[in-house]
């Protein structure tokens, strides 16, 4: 997949696409639905996803705590599973966000990208203050020659299935529900950073990977895989948190223990994917009772993930 951070000057080879519209905050199977119709309305054409980064809300409500399912390189990892072809990443900023739903459509995806199709969910919304809507975007397109196909949600029993919806259920302690409707397990990715080394001194080495940008789930301990740098897949345990027992600040992280593994990982890229959720974070009166339920949370673990 190629990966494109601008719209202006495009080569000849990277137009033409049918294109789908939208953030793809995790790319979940309501996300894949509209990359399948995309490929479906035009299959003579190359496949491309144009969305934004950061998230427009990350620009609009910067105090808001982090809330992203998938960041950049994830999500273009996602869409590259999907078959897409073509990945505009438009940077998304105050001036970005001035710019007018027409100005969007004529400047942006006929002009700019070419696009031969356009494809969105039903509640897509564009341009300054969201000024353009599915309505707005079929009369221009086709006033502009730009075919258009409008994806229905993908429903179930608890309704329409959504971002929002994912990281309910990430943050209420369930990552299998989040499985299964992001249609895989979802993952934190992030470089291995220097920790205090505790757990060496109790008998769990530990990865330490700041949560960042990415949302926080539930706190507490989890069976996980983990995806290496060099794509080697490996199972562990690990605990997302404040660490209560040994840390007093208010700082939240991943700290994984990977199975039957004893190289050094620090500053590598590594994948850690949520499985199951063990138990809540808690406070242990020291050291000893914190190494006990470790081992006893790892052995659940090592059982849960088979």
């Amino acid at each position: 997949m190629r990966i494109f951070q601008k719209w202006q000057g495009l080569p000849l080879d990277a137009r033409g696409a049918t294109v789908a519209l939208g953030n793809f905050d995790g790319v979940h199977l309501g996300h894949a639905s509209v990359i399948r119709a995309a490929h479906a309305a035009r299959p003579d054409a190359p496949l491309a996803v144009l969305t934004f980064e950061p998230h427009p809300r990350e620009v609009f409500r910067p105090d808001d705590p982090p809330f992203r399912l998938t960041l950049s390189a994830e999500r273009a990892d996602a869409l590259a599973a999907l078959g897409v072809h073509l990945l505009y990443e438009l940077p998304f900023n105050h001036e970005f966000s001035l710019m007018t739903a027409d100005d969007f459509v004529v400047k942006v995806l006929h002009d700019g990208v070419g696009a031969r199709h356009l494809v969105s969910g039903q509640d897509f919304a564009f341009g300054h203050r969201r000024g353009g809507d599915t309505g707005f975007l079929a009369a221009r397109a086709e006033a502009l020659g730009m075919g258009l196909t409008l994806v229905p949600p993908v429903t179930d029993a608890q309704g329409p299935l959504s971002s929002s919806r994912i990281r309910r259920a990430l943050q209420d302690g369930y990552p299998e529900r989040a499985t299964a409707e992001l249609g895989r397990p979802w993952a934190i990715r992030g470089f291995v950073s220097h920790g205090d080394k505790r757990g060496r001194t109790i008998g769990f080495p530990t990865a330490n990977v700041p949560l960042g940008r990415h949302l926080e789930p539930a706190r507490g301990v989890y069976a996980v895989t983990v995806r290496l740098a060099d794509g080697t897949m490996h199972k562990g345990v690990a605990n997302i948190g404040r660490r209560p027992t040994v840390n007093a600040g208010t700082e939240s992280r991943l700290e994984v223990n990977v199975f039957n593994f004893s190289g050094d990982l620090y500053d590598s890229d590594i994948t850690v994917a949520l499985h199951a959720y063990i138990r809540a974070e808690i406070k242990f009166p020291g050291l000893d009772a914190l190494k006990a339920q470790i081992a006893t949370d790892a052995a659940e673990a090592r059982q849960l993930l088979g």
